[in-house]
């Protein structure tokens, strides 16, 4: 006998959606989006007069849990009381000092005031760009317009992750344009004039920190003596000077703003560690630095003496006159003032960071030693360098002087790579006008002198380096030189010629990133003249990692200081032994 079948039901699985008919005569829906904070199911209801109208609910509520999310229940949220809270209780406690009074700005005298009624998710992507366009119509810029756009944009990024909001309409709508201006860093003569400037005031270190060694401003002023090791020539940067915040201590009697309040009480803690680990980092300083510092801290001493009892001890290298830490405002208004005493042009204070970053281009110090002394982050440093350092007319020149050596055999030495004056031993100024050139000829090279001495100690010289190879010098008229001598007039040299020895490191590595053994040295020596411009380089040291077309990584390092290039030399073979492990990382096309 058959089983008999067991009835039919209209009961819906577990977590499914329903809809039914209500004893009030509505329609009424469920749908089941989630899951409770107390482990419950969140059902969300809607109601209805007729079916299609749930239907139609209920079928959206399922499509937006299965793409973006519900927003969740509880509070709810308009735009002014969301920022209130992310900016005090969730943003405050996570981010600095310096980030907060940018949020805090942006959210109090910006955003809820422009957008602050609207309810949390009923906010819209042209609500916000309507709002963008109205503050530069009122005459904010287009930073401070952005500013407020980042901040919505983060503030509405948290609401989205606690599930206040289903998408974040701010990374949908379009930012106002902003427009980087480019900077125009100080030229090695403008700078000078401004530490020439610099020496009759107080406190001259400071400035020549920040075009030398480009340190920010809150690094150059959170600099205190134990950070300075004179012994070793090096800084160690790993702090930085916050902007001051006060309170009132006379219970607001005084009427003044809180700074300026007689028994102001501060609320701010002075420095704080840099933002990074690669900004905490030592830099190597010039002697000319260091006598500075050292004659720096004895006018100090003398200051300390005078003030007597009104003297604050905290450490710091650049102080007031009773040793308080410099204020960031003073400090901004002091180089103002720098600037027109030197009759330099206006210009931010950071941009002595750019000039200290564009003086490192031009001296073609290698990148990782760049981004070690800037104190840029592995991952940004190649942004932070396009932005950072400026093409300016001098690196153009020995750009186009390079080109004209490779490409017409022409000596670009008429543009010294040394942008503190001339090379040691290069002719400088016109050449003046005599019947007879003298021509060492080494090999295939034409080197032309004025003075037959000259042209006979580099071929001697010239012929002790390279044994085997032929040199002699040769007596040309001197139209004969102009027209036919490679480099015509401006070739001719009146000076002994510069030389000494410069140090190479190469390795090559298979993909993997093994060594490849080519039975060459890894380490070698070779005396150079400055116009032997395939040998010769003018720099401390010089780097570089290239891919062959075999797919092998080259790694070369050459110099003129030894222990640059072996130091030099570890940094190369870690890049490229990662660029042989790791082509895509640095666009390296195997096509």
């Amino acid at each position: 006998m058959a089983k008999a079948k067991k009835p039919s039901t209209s009961r819906q699985p577990n977590g499914a959606s329903s809809i039914f008919l209500g004893k009030d005569g509505r329609w009424h829906g469920y749908v089941t989006v989630g899951v409770k904070d107390d482990g419950t199911p969140d059902r969300r209801h809607v109601s209805r007069k007729t079916r299609p109208e749930v239907t139609k609910l209920v079928r959206e509520l399922e499509k937006q849990r299965d793409s973006t999310g519900v927003a969740k229940a509880g509070q709810t949220w308009t735009v002014a009381t969301w920022l209130t809270h992310w900016v005090e209780n969730i943003a405050a406690p996570s981010v600095g000092e310096n980030t907060i009074d940018g949020y805090r700005v942006a959210v109090y005298h910006h955003l809820i005031p422009g957008l602050g009624a609207h309810r949390l998710e009923k906010l819209e992507p042209e609500h916000l760009e309507r709002f963008y366009r109205k503050m530069q119509a009122n005459g904010s810029s287009a930073g401070t317009a952005h500013q407020a756009h980042r901040t919505v944009r983060t503030a509405l990024n948290e609401a989205v992750r606690r599930r206040h909001l289903a998408i974040n309409p701010a990374s949908i709508a379009k930012a106002p344009k902003l427009e980087e201006e480019e900077v125009e860093p100080y030229t090695i003569e403008e700078v000078q004039r401004l530490l020439l400037e610099a020496g009759k005031h107080r406190n001259t270190a400071r400035w020549v920190i920040a075009l030398a060694l480009g340190l920010r401003q809150g690094e150059a002023l959170g600099l205190q003596w134990g950070d300075v090791d004179f012994e070793n020539g090096v800084i160690l940067v790993r702090r930085g000077r916050l902007r001051p915040r006060y309170k009132h201590g006379c219970g607001d009697k005084c009427g003044r703003k809180p700074g300026y309040c007689p028994q102001k009480i501060s609320i701010r803690r002075e420095t704080k560690d840099t933002k990074t680990r690669a900004g905490k980092r030592p830099i190597g300083m010039p002697e000319e630095l260091l006598k500075l510092l050292r004659q720096h801290k004895e006018e100090q001493d003398r200051e300390r003496t005078l003030a007597r009892d009104l003297w604050v001890e905290k450490g710091y290298v650049f102080t007031s006159p009773i040793g308080e830490p410099l204020n960031p405002n003073t400090d901004f208004h002091r180089w103002k003032d720098l600037l027109k005493a030197a009759n330099v042009r206006d210009g931010r204070l950071h941009d002595a960071r750019h000039t200290a970053a564009t003086v490192l281009l031009i001296l073609g110090v290698p990148e990782a030693v760049v981004d070690r002394i800037m104190g840029w982050e592995p991952g940004k440093s190649a942004r932070m360098r396009r932005r950072y350092q400026h093409l300016t007319g001098k690196v153009l020149q020995q750009t186009a002087a390079k080109v004209g050596a490779l490409i017409w055999g022409s000596t670009p030495h008429q543009f010294p790579a040394t942008p503190g004056g001339p090379v040691p031993g290069l002719s400088q100024g016109p050449v003046p006008a005599g019947p007879d050139v003298y021509v060492a000829c080494l090999g295939e090279r034409y080197v032309p002198f004025l003075h037959n001495e000259h042209a006979q100690a580099v071929v001697s010289q010239w012929g002790a380096d390279h044994p085997g190879k032929p040199a002699h010098v040769e007596k040309w008229d001197r139209p004969q030189w102009e027209h036919e001598g490679p480099g015509g007039v401006q070739a001719i040299r009146d000076r002994m010629p510069d030389r000494r020895v410069v140090h190479h490191a190469h390795a090559v590595f298979l993909p993997g990133g093994e060594r490849l053994n080519i039975g060459r040295d890894e380490q070698w020596s070779t005396p150079a003249w400055e116009f032997e411009t395939d040998l010769y380089t003018d720099l401390p040291v010089r780097w570089h990692t290239t891919r062959r077309s075999g797919q092998e990584v080259e790694a070369q390092v050459r110099g003129t200081d030894r222990e640059a290039v072996i130091t030099a030399f570890a940094d190369a073979r870690a890049q490229a032994v990662d660029r042989a492990r790791n082509p895509g990382k640095y666009g390296d096309d195997y096509a």
